[in-house]
C-alpha cells in the first residue's frame, strides 16, 4: 500500500513552494517504509494506519517536508519476523525508502531493528514495547516511540505500591513483551514494597489463552492482587472467564494497556470495575491539543481515535521534526541527529532522548468502569514518559556503547 494524497484539513491550505526550493530539494517524495501487523492485529494497527494517514495529509497540505511531499509505503508483516524482514529488504533495496518505521509485536520489532543495524538503515519503531529495542539490543540506527515495558511498569507501580495487597499473581503472554513486563513490574514493586511476594505466574501463548484453566490456576494461588499483561482477544477471554468464576471479586487488578480504547471498549458491559490500567481516556474531555486531534480524526474517518491512532499520528511528527531540523536525509546524520529533538503529538510535546533513543511520549493511568453500558477509563492522569525512566547512570549500564 502506498499513501501520499494531499488534502485540505480544517481549512488549512497547502503552502506554495517556489521553483527554487523545489529545484534545491528535488521532486522525488521523501519515502518512509512502514511495516506492521495489519492482518494479525487489526484492532490496534488499522486505527494506527489511519493516524499516520491523517498526519501525512496534514503535513503535505502545509507544503510537505524539506519542500517535498512525504510518502509512506506500507507493508503487512502478518505478525511474523520472517515476513517483516522480507518487507524491509524490499522496501530498502527496491522501493528506495529513506528510512524504516513501524512494527507492533516486540519480536517483530527486534527483527527489523537487527536488519536496520546490519544494513545501516534508520528504523523508528512505533509500537513495540520491549526494552531490548533501546537498551540491551539498542543501537544508533534504532529509535522507539511508545512508552516501553519499563515505563508502563513504573507508572503502574506508583499505584500498585499504595495498595494493601502483599500476595500477587501474574498473567502475561509468553513472549518478549510479556516476559519483560512481568520482570520489570516485579523488580520495581519489590523495590518500593519489600513486603510483597509473587505467588505464581501464568504464561499462556499469545493469542491462544485457555482462559478457564488460567483463571482456575490463579484462584488456587489465593492472591490479593493480580497483574495482567494480556491484551486483545486474550484479554476479553480472561475478563469474561474471570467474571464468570468470581476471580476479581475482592481482589485488586493492575493491568498493562487495558485502558486503551481498542482493548477496553469491546468489553462492553463485561468490563471489570476499578482495574488500575494504562490507556487513553478518549471519552473524557482532555486538553485543547487532544481535542483538536479527536476532531480532525473523527471528521476524516467518521469514528473516534484510539491509542493506535495516537501512535500513528505521532510517528509522522516524530520523524518529520528532526529531519526538518537537520535539513538532511543522510542516514548517519539522522542516526545521531534525532536525539534531543522535540516533536508534537496528540498528547502534547515529546522529544527523543540522546542517551538511549527512547522518546518521552507518555500515557494515561486511570481506572476502568462501565457507564451507560459502555466500558470506559476514568479518574485518569497523564504521566510524562521522561519522568519515569531510570537515571542516566542506570541507562548506561543497560545499553551497550554503540
Amino acid at each position: 500500500m502506498m499513501f501520499s494524497r494531499r488534502r485540505l484539513l480544517g481549512g488549512v491550505g497547502a503552502a506554495v513552494l517556489s521553483p527554487a526550493i523545489i529545484r534545491a530539494q528535488g521532486t522525488r517524495p521523501i519515502r518512509i517504509g512502514e511495516i506492521n501487523s495489519y492482518s494479525s492485529a487489526p484492532a490496534f494497527t488499522l486505527p494506527y494506519r489511519r493516524g499516520w494517514q491523517l498526519a501525512v495529509e496534514q503535513l503535505n497540505a502545509k507544503g510537505g517536508l524539506l519542500g517535498r511531499e512525504l510518502e509512506v509505503i506500507s507493508r503487512d508483516d502478518e505478525g511474523k519476523p520472517s515476513v517483516a524482514l522480507r518487507a524491509a529488504e524490499e522496501l530498502v533495496r527496491r522501493s528506495g525508502v529513506d528510512l524504516l518505521a513501524g512494527a507492533y509485536l516486540s519480536h517483530v520489532g527486534l527483527a527489523i531493528s537487527d536488519f536496520a543495524r546490519q544494513n545501516r538503515t534508520l528504523f523508528v519503531a512505533s509500537e513495540p514495547l520491549t526494552d531490548a529495542l533501546v537498551w540491551d539490543q539498542g543501537h544508533r540506527y534504532c529509535y522507539r516511540l511508545r512508552p516501553s515495558t519499563y515505563m508502563l511498569a513504573a507508572m503502574l507501580v506508583e499505584e500498585a505500591a499504595q495498595l494493601k495487597a502483599t500476595r500477587w499473581a501474574t498473567i502475561a503472554p509468553n513472549y518478549e513483551y510479556g516476559q519483560s513486563a512481568i520482570r520489570w513490574f516485579m523488580h520495581l514493586l519489590r523495590r518500593r514494597r519489600p513486603d510483597v511476594e509473587f505467588v505464581g505466574s501464568q504464561w499462556p501463548p499469545l493469542g491462544a489463552v485457555d482462559a478457564g484453566a488460567v483463571v482456575n490456576a490463579i484462584a488456587r494461588q489465593s492472591p490479593e492482587a493480580i497483574l495482567n499483561v494480556t491484551f486483545g482477544p486474550d484479554l476479553a477471554r480472561f475478563v469474561r472467564q474471570g467474571n464468570d468464576r468470581g476471580l476479581f471479586k475482592g481482589r485488586h487488578v493492575v493491568s498493562f494497556t487495558t485502558g486503551e480504547p481498542e482493548y477496553l471498549h469491546p468489553l462492553g458491559q463485561d468490563a471489570p470495575e476499578g482495574w488500575i490500567v494504562t490507556g487513553y481516556p478518549v471519552t473524557e474531555i482532555l486538553d485543547d491539543t487532544n481535542n483538536a486531534f479527536i476532531s480532525a480524526y473523527s471528521a476524516r474517518f467518521g469514528e473516534a481515535p484510539t491509542m493506535g491512532s495516537v501512535v500513528g499520528h505521532a510517528l509522522i511528527s516524530s520523524i518529520a521534526a528532526p529531519i526538518e531540523k537537520l535539513q538532511s536525509l543522510d542516514t548517519e546524520a539522522m542516526a545521531d541527529g534525532f536525539g534531543g529533538v522535540g516533536f508534537e503529538t496528540p498528547f502534547g510535546r515529546a522529544s527523543w532522548r540522546s542517551i538511549d533513543h527512547q522518546s518521552t511520549l507518555g500515557t494515561f493511568v486511570g481506572r476502568t468502569t462501565v457507564r451507560d453500558g459502555k466500558a470506559i477509563m476514568v479518574d485518569s492522569k497523564y504521566l510524562d514518559g521522561g519522568a519515569v525512566l531510570p537515571p542516566d547512570p542506570e541507562v548506561r549500564k543497560l545499553r551497550p556503547a554503540t
